[in-house]
């Protein structure tokens, strides 16, 4: 997650006039000197709180390190004009967004270059819910029918239960499945397998983990409705399961119980899945999509079905992606802020722009600034703002955005009572967040005991899950 706030142009002028008789004015502009030097600086934070002791990275026409104060704040002084990248230092699977900002010194000074600690894949929902504490031990809730909670019975939990027997890093839930990320670098999955989504090569389902065959390496994960997306640390990404839309990105419509290659992928930074239909995010910014795309849900102009790779339109400095049922979602870093895009299915005003249009393009939501993060649900948007506070849009049948009501929205709106959140999720008809104390919250649906307080009572506002 990050923080962007205004670049402040600063300009220094000084005028000397002269008092003598028959002296000319002279105008000094601190700009114009070959020796002029540049400040950089910015704030780093988690949910709108502070962030001290993170190092940052000046790299470029001059090098420089230095670490975050007490009040999340960095500044690089007497810096030469050129062109730089900062870049604040990851730890283990801890984050930043955008993970890195590019910086052209001539002529202003670079203020307000902030960042934020992402917390991806610590909090992941479907008609199920996942949480990662900071100890790594994993937590589950809600609907159990096929074993997607991974406790060793078919039980529907209404109040989370921590799996004893496996420790993550990130998570990510589908229909009816669950996986997650170890810090070794293997994946591990658990519940339905009719489409073998668990990539054990086999279609049984199972109660409790087991390892996906011949995968390691892995930096993050996705999973659809019945299939699931690896990423590998050398940008290559790998699927498995139900293939009927193309969603394996490997040429065909067969499906496949252990990982395949997405075919002419690489390069990747990131990875989504929506029903039946894979998004990917590249180094240079660029997105990409293959599968379903019924209602324009690639972003590639039209809605015809791909099994390989199809570039998202006009979309660069992309950031971050989401994909929900049928519509997909990314953050592009702007020069100063960072602006939402989404395309797709909009039936129910999920694109946020102010129609129920759907698009074949990616199309910007307007009257947001300041997002770090962003999700998906089944027809409904999610999003986290660098204060902490969430914004929600779209499907609100179940009052799964949170503001109240069960009243439709076309365009965003602010969800009541959440600050210093630092992970969103989005369910199949609830929302997700966790917060900086590692309290998690929810709101929406609730008849499977998906919102983890002790009932199946439908929440308008959110309430807090219960025993973690």
């Amino acid at each position: 997650m990050n923080i962007f706030g205004k670049v402040r142009r600063m300009r220094h002028f000084g005028v000397v006039l002269a008092l003598a008789s028959g002296m000319l004015a002279m105008l000094l502009l601190s700009g114009c000197s070959g020796d002029r030097t540049y400040t950089v600086a910015g704030k780093i934070t988690s949910g709108g709180v502070a962030l001290p002791g993170v190092t940052v990275t000046l790299s470029g026409d001059a090098s420089m390190t230095t670490v975050t104060d007490v009040n999340g704040n960095y500044t690089f002084s007497t810096i030469p004009g050129g062109i730089y990248k900062v870049t604040p230092s990851l730890t283990g699977y801890t984050v930043f967004s955008p993970p890195y900002r590019n910086v052209w010194l001539d002529g202003i000074d670079a203020i307000g270059f902030n960042f934020s600690r992402s917390g991806a894949g610590r909090v992941v929902a479907t008609n199920h819910a996942i949480a990662l504490k900071e100890n790594g031990t994993v937590w589950a809730w809600g609907n159990n029918s096929n074993g997607q909670l991974g406790d060793g019975t078919a039980t529907q939990r209404m109040l989370p239960v921590q799996l004893t027997d496996i420790t993550g890093v990130i998570a990510a839930a589908g229909n009816t499945h669950t996986a997650i990320l170890k810090s070794d670098g293997t994946v591990w999955t658990w519940g339905s397998n009719t489409n073998g989504q668990l990539g054990n090569n086999g279609t049984a389902q199972s109660l409790v983990p087991v390892q996906v065959n011949g995968l390691t390496n892995v930096i993050a994960l996705a999973a659809g409705s019945d299939h699931t997306v690896a990423l590998k640390s050398d940008g290559t990404v790998w699927t498995w399961g139900s293939n009927s839309n193309g969603q394996l990105g490997n040429g065909s419509t067969v499906q496949s119980l252990v990982p395949v290659q997405a075919t002419g992928v690489t390069g990747v930074t990131a990875v989504a899945a929506g029903s039946t239909h894979t998004v990917v995010l590249k180094s240079d910014g660029t997105v990409w999509a293959w599968g379903s795309n019924a209602n324009g849900q690639l972003g590639n102009g039209n809605l015809t079905q791909n099994t390989t790779a199809v570039q998202v339109s006009g979309l660069t400095n992309v950031i971050a992606v989401a994909a929900g049922h049928a519509h997909t979602a990314a953050l592009r870093n702007d020069i100063t802020d960072v602006s939402v895009w989404v395309w797709g299915n909009n039936s129910s005003g999920q694109l946020g722009n102010d129609t129920t249009t759907q698009s074949a393009v990616p199309v910007l939501v307007s009257g947001l600034s300041g997002i770090t993060a962003i999700a998906a649900g089944h027809d409904h948007t999610v999003v986290l703002q660098n204060d902490g506070t969430v914004w929600t849009w779209g499907n609100n049948s179940n009052g799964q955005l949170g503001d109240a009501t069960a009243t439709q929205r076309l365009v965003p709106v602010h969800v009541n009572g959440i600050t210093n959140a630092m992970a969103v999720a989005a369910g199949y008809t609830s929302t997700v967040v966790m917060k900086n104390d590692g309290t998690v919250w929810a709101w929406g649906g609730n008849g499977n005991g998906q919102l983890g307080d002790g009932t199946t009572t439908d929440r308008w506002t959110p309430v807090q899950t219960l025993g973690l």
